[in-house]
């Protein structure tokens, strides 16, 4: 047993799978978005909750894969209920076409997951300018809650049940810019890195579920904001891996997460009820775990709410 695979006082460890932090778990009548599911964590997500008996609406990019996924799926369960939307997230106009067309088809919404991103790319700016992975894993996710927020509180008021927003982060956010968030440098081509830029999204997610938190809970409202590490997942990772090298690739089996483990804490802090009651925290390996001091930093995070809000207007 790897040291790092003990369990910890939700009875789950980094090598629980989605399906065993959610066994015997009933989400019947649920519904829940899950954006960038048509790959990796996002479909393996959408399976699991599906298999529990909720609704997922996959916001997705590429609809003919999200037809694929969906096909998959309901071959393994046919009861299912998937559906799919186009949503690309580095598009602010994409995001407000994708809230209005939801939000127009008269669903409730118990959960929005944020889980979709992108991870190190050269710099480049987005449609509406703005340095591709802080738009991308920030700034439309930012956007999309706030414009689903009404319909979430709605859901919850009419159920009684809590809602839940869950912002899947990463342990990168321990790598980003000394600044924390660069406001005044955010499409500085000339001072880039992309793992530093990737690490400031990531912080961002973070900051963002912490400030939802703070805003939430000063509306009385029973809806919960948490942001997570999935871990790092063996098939994103093997790619950069030499085939040459095969030690290595067993090394990195044995290390790392497969992807059934990489959406294990996503599921549980949308679904499990264990996380009720639970909101502005940090998870890993689906227990509570520490960020960094910027990543509990209430100043830079309401900074980050107005900045948001000045580039999402």
């Amino acid at each position: 047993m790897w040291p790092f695979s003990r369990k910890g006082a939700s009875g789950f460890s980094s090598s629980s799978t989605a399906e065993q932090v959610t066994e015997g778990i009933d989400g019947t009548g649920l519904t829940a978005i899950v954006t960038g599911a048509s790959s990796g964590i996002g479909t393996e997500t959408t399976r699991v909750l599906s298999l529990r008996g909720v609704h997922v609406i996959m916001g997705v990019r590429n609809m003919l894969a999200a037809k694929d996924v969906k096909e998959t799926l309901l071959k393994e369960i046919p009861s299912a209920k998937v559906d799919a939307m186009e949503l690309d997230l580095s598009s602010l106009e994409s995001v407000k076409k994708f809230a209005s067309e939801f939000k127009s088809s008269g669903l409730p919404l118990n959960m929005l997951i944020n889980n979709a991103g992108i991870m190190a790319c050269p710099f480049k700016l987005s449609k509406d300018k703005i340095e591709l992975q802080f738009a991308t894993n920030h700034l439309g996710h930012f956007l999309l809650t706030n414009l689903l927020l009404d319909t979430m509180k709605k859901t919850s008021r009419e159920t009684k049940k809590e809602g839940r927003i869950v912002n899947v982060s990463s342990e990168a956010h321990r790598f980003t810019y000394s600044e924390g968030i660069r406001f005044d440098k955010i499409n500085d081509e000339s001072s880039y890195s992309n793992w530093r830029a990737y690490g400031q999204s990531k912080l961002a997610n973070i900051l963002h579920a912490n400030e939802l938190t703070r805003r939430l809970k000063e509306d009385g409202v029973d809806i919960s904001a948490n942001s997570l590490h999935p871990g790092v997942i063996a098939t994103n990772l093997s790619r950069h891996i030499s085939p040459v090298n095969g030690l290595t690739k067993a090394i990195a089996r044995l290390v790392l997460k497969n992807v059934q483990q990489g959406a294990a804490t996503t599921c549980y802090v949308a679904l499990h009820p264990q996380v009720k009651g639970t909101s502005g925290k940090y998870f890993s390996a689906s227990n509570v775990a520490k960020t960094t001091s910027q990543g509990t930093d209430a100043d830079l995070a309401k900074n980050l709410w107005d900045f948001s809000m000045d580039l999402t207007k």
